[in-house]
Order: C-alpha cells, then structure tokens, then sequence
C-alpha cells in the first residue's frame, strides 16, 4: 500500500498533543518550542530566564499557536514540583515530556569545584529526572501513550576534553533513558534521547575559549555549527506518531562529529 501526503502529514501531526518543556527561553529549547507549536502541540514550557520563555510563548501565540510559560529552577527541587502541579493543573496529564534545559562549563576536571558538580548534576540530570518522575503518574493514568525526550550529549557517549563532570552527568541521563524505556514500555511511553553535536546557541558562545571553540567547529565533517532548529526537527520527530515504534535509543544530531553503529 503507497502512502500518500495524508498519511505523512497525519503521523508527524501533534494537534491536540501537550507538551511540557524545559529551557524554552533560548537555543535548542526555543526552537524545539517553535516546530512543538508549529506539529500543532500545546507548548508548557519553563525556563530560569522566566522572561525570555514569557518571549517564546508570546512569539508561539503571535503565530497562531497555543504556548504557557512558567519560571523554573532545575537546581531547586521546590521549583520543579511546583512548575510540574502547575503545568498539570492548567493543561492536565501532559503527552510529552522533553527535558532540553543543559549546563555546561568547559575547563580541566582537576580545576573544576565542587559548586560546579552540583550545579552540572543537578541541571543535566537530578532535575530532568525530577521532572519525569512527577509527571510520569499523570501520563500513565491517562493511558494514551506518551514520549519522553531528552537532550544529552556525545560527551555522555565518547567523552570530550575539557567538560569531564559533564560527560558523566549527561552519560548518567542516557542510562537513565534507557532503562525507563524498558519501564515504560507496557505504557506505550516511548523514551528517547537526542545528542547534539556543536551548535550555534548562547550556551556555546558561551564557551572563553576561542581556539577551543574553533576547534570543535572545525572538527565537524560538514564543517559548520549546526543550527538550532535541525536539533529541534529531531527533537520534535522522535515526539510524532513517525515515531512509534524507536524507544531506547541515542540520535546524534552532530554533522558526521561522531558516528555510531
């Protein structure tokens, strides 16, 4: 049987879906926000920079779309139980659950401090997995399926110079991923993990280090940053009913940086 443009467009379509997200306010999470809205989802996004996810939801809704922004502290546990209620209460159970907010701070693991650590664990990983934890019941009592997202790193996969703790934080949150998705199979939850390579966001601008930085770009086989949005198209694929049946599994979104068989 030949698929027609219905049926593509039927299994990428997320109208009537909600979805709740971290680290809206710019990059990677404000793209993802952006094609979220545009596959027709609901977007519940929260950000520490509650003023620039207010910005991304405004912008969603100035192009037709339906978006909620909450202030929200991945290194406060207070904070997340509370954005998670709210978002719950406002939009019910939601359908997917994707976990984009990151942290990171390049700099010898011997150099690094203890502050750092907490900071790293807590927003690459103790916080996403707060997260999930609090919404997961809500999803599982609606017994509609569901997707779970988040954003990793290649560092978690291969390690990388300069960004040790981080590798472990975000090597923590893969195994993590993928022993939920085991979990949660018999829910019809599908957990996934997206691994991108350099990209051209705040976070990597970020980085002092210039020849550092000239030197991942130029480590990339299509030899340029990636742009925010080709994260956010996989992001958002792995969210659509195209994909049904991937669970479990690492997507590197890195431009040739690592390839894995």
């Amino acid at each position: 049987m030949q698929a027609d443009e219905s049926d593509w467009k039927t299994a990428t379509s997320l109208e009537g879906k909600v979805v709740v997200m971290t680290g809206t306010a710019s990059g990677i999470g404000q793209a993802a926000a952006f094609q979220f809205a545009a596959a027709g989802a609901t977007v519940a996004g929260g950000d520490i920079n509650a003023a620039g996810a207010k910005k991304t939801a405004d912008e969603i809704a100035s192009r037709g779309g339906r978006a909620a922004s909450f202030e929200l502290d991945l290194t406060n546990r207070e904070s997340i139980d509370r954005f998670t209620a709210d978002v719950v209460k406002q939009f019910g159970a939601p359908d997917i659950i994707a976990n984009v907010a990151g942290f990171d701070k390049v700099g010898p693991f011997l150099e690094n401090t203890p502050a750092l650590w907490e900071t790293l664990v807590q927003i690459n990983f103790v916080g996403p997995v707060r997260m999930i934890h609090n919404l997961l019941p809500a999803v599982i009592a609606k017994n509609a399926g569901g997707r779970v997202l988040t954003v990793a790193s290649d560092a978690g996969r291969v390690g990388s110079m300069g960004e040790t703790f981080y590798a472990g934080t975000k090597g923590a949150i893969i195994a993590f991923t993928k022993s939920l998705a085991r979990e949660m199979a018999r829910h019809r939850i599908n957990c996934n993990v997206i691994c991108p390579g350099p990209t051209d966001t705040p976070l990597f601008h970020s980085i002092e280090n210039e020849k550092l930085k000239n030197a991942l770009a130029g480590a990339i086989p299509l030899r340029r940053l990636a742009q925010p949005m080709e994260i956010a198209n996989g992001i958002v694929f792995l969210c659509t009913p195209a994909a049904g049946f991937i669970t479990g599994q690492v997507l590197s979104v890195s431009g040739g940086l690592t390839m894995h068989g």
